[in-house]
């Protein structure tokens, strides 16, 4: 008996987890209904941004909290901090702005179902990173992604010239935006032999913060006029994005980690498309052509193709 109910007790808990990971996912996915909202106000750095100085602030006890409660950890030094400014801009600022910016020239559903390029750029940048081996599989699956971006374009193309076309070149920034993320992943993954995985993530935040200002005052400069233009809809969409899909879905995201394989924990990422076009379906009225939904199926084709036969290939 006590073994049945220990046994149940587990199955409970692990479903608490891939139900936390959910909820994750779907804070992520809701990020390019957000942007839309708010693009309607603010230009795509100041989307960006803003939201993104308020989570780092908000973060920061949570670090101070870790630290206290493990006094021995170890000081960050010149050279780490000067590796969390590398995780910060190339990583974070490519990642958001790429992102941000993309989804405005583009759909939300897009920016949803682009995300699954991730691990395709991941086991690329891992190659090259990491020195692992750039397989043939590796190539083609790269190849056969980025085929599915330009379908996805397809209906744009045929009304205007490859450097006018609104949503390819939102789709190439959304794609830019992934490999943020990618390199963040690939590159944090060095760091994780001296700090924890809140660590990085918070001191990643805090150096992409600073390095971010100047975008904010000469090459997009914000005024705080343009806030009081905010209705309830877009105060609502600068919350969630600075509380939820720069906050709270990552602090899940690395609790979870702590009672779960990573390579488990990754796996929600293959959630966010499902999420994001529905909340673009449900909240902006978009819709797919059919030959968008069969570029995004070349890119699932991609991401299938290489989680499949690649091991080295999962974020």
């Amino acid at each position: 008996m006590q073994k049945s109910a220990a046994a149940a007790h587990g199955r409970a808990k692990t479903a608490w987890y891939f139900f936390l990971l959910a909820l994750a996912a779907l804070m992520w996915a809701g990020q390019g209904t957000a942007v839309k909202f708010l693009g309607r106000h603010l230009g795509p750095m100041a989307i960006t941004f803003l939201p993104f100085y308020v989570a780092a602030l908000l973060l920061v006890p949570l670090l101070v909290y870790t630290r206290r409660r493990n006094p021995c950890a170890e000081r960050p030094g010149w050279r780490d901090w000067w590796r969390f400014t590398v995780a910060g801009v190339g990583g974070q600022v490519l990642a958001q702005l790429g992102m941000t910016w993309g989804i405005t020239k583009s759909l939300a559903s897009n920016g949803a179902i682009l995300n699954l390029m991730i691990p395709v750029i991941t086991a690329v940048l891992a190659s090259i990173m990491l020195r692992e081996r750039l397989t043939l599989l590796r190539v083609a699956a790269l190849g056969i992604g980025l085929a599915g971006v330009l379908l996805m374009s397809v209906e744009d193309l045929r009304h205007s010239s490859l450097v006018s076309s609104k949503y390819l070149v939102g789709n190439l920034l959304i794609l830019a935006g992934c490999t943020g993320s990618s390199f963040y992943n690939t590159y944090c993954k060095g760091l994780l032999a001296r700090f924890q995985e809140v660590e990085i993530l918070i001191f990643s935040y805090v150096t992409a913060s600073l390095a971010s200002v100047p975008l904010l005052v000469w090459v997009e400069p914000f005024r705080l006029d343009a806030l009081s233009a905010f209705d309830r809809t877009s105060w609502i969409a600068f919350a969630f994005q600075a509380l939820l899909m720069y906050g709270l879905s990552m602090v899940l995201f690395f609790y979870v980690l702590q009672h779960l394989d990573v390579t488990v924990a990754s796996m929600c990422v293959y959630l966010i498309p499902v999420f994001g076009v529905l909340l673009a379906i449900v909240f902006l009225g978009e819709r797919l052509s059919p030959v968008a939904l069969a570029g995004a199926a070349i890119v699932l084709a991609a991401t299938v193709l290489i989680m499949k036969y690649d091991a080295g290939g999962a974020p």
